[in-house]
């Protein structure tokens, strides 16, 4: 394990720019749930288990057209969450490592909770691959267009 990383280590100090990819385990340590089991997400979203409802049943846009109180109820939860969350350390510890390269550092992610954008990475260093929940988009012919969600202010019953 030592040797693996001194490589790692000496990989970094030679590189001029970082590729951080990043899962739904990196908010895991700024106290944001995953969504790979009914345990955590029930937990983390207490209304849903009396539904017996798990992640893809909520998360989609059916679920605004077959329950929008529910739906905007969870959207609404996790963007006051998500809002309200201080990204942990490692987020930090990643954008100072590529402050200091010449070409900086790209973030690919299929989070959606803007944590790297809060830690301090431009906007237009982060490719939400799942898009971003910091953003609002209608089900009915808008042509595609998002709005940010700056201004939206839910209000939750959990």
């Amino acid at each position: 394990m030592q040797a693996m990383l001194s490589m790692a280590a000496r990989w970094l100090a030679e590189a001029d720019g970082l590729l951080i990819t990043a899962g739904a385990g990196m908010g895991i340590d700024s106290g944001l749930p995953d969504f790979r089991g009914p345990g955590g997400f029930w937990a983390a979203y207490p209304a849903l288990r009396g539904a017996r409802l798990d992640f893809t049943e909520i998360a989609n846009p059916a679920a605004f057209e077959r329950d929008p109180t529910l739906a905007w109820g969870f959207y609404g939860h996790r963007l006051d969450r998500y809002r309200q969350t201080p990204p942990h350390a490692g987020f930090h510890l990643l954008r100072d490592l590529a402050q200091g390269l010449p070409k900086g550092a790209f973030v690919f992610t299929s989070n959606v909770d803007g944590q790297f954008q809060k830690a301090g990475f431009p906007t237009e260093r982060v490719c939400e691959i799942h898009g971003s929940i910091h953003h609002l988009q209608c089900l009915s012919d808008c042509k595609g267009r998002i709005w940010s969600a700056d201004g939206f202010v839910p209000q939750v019953d959990t």
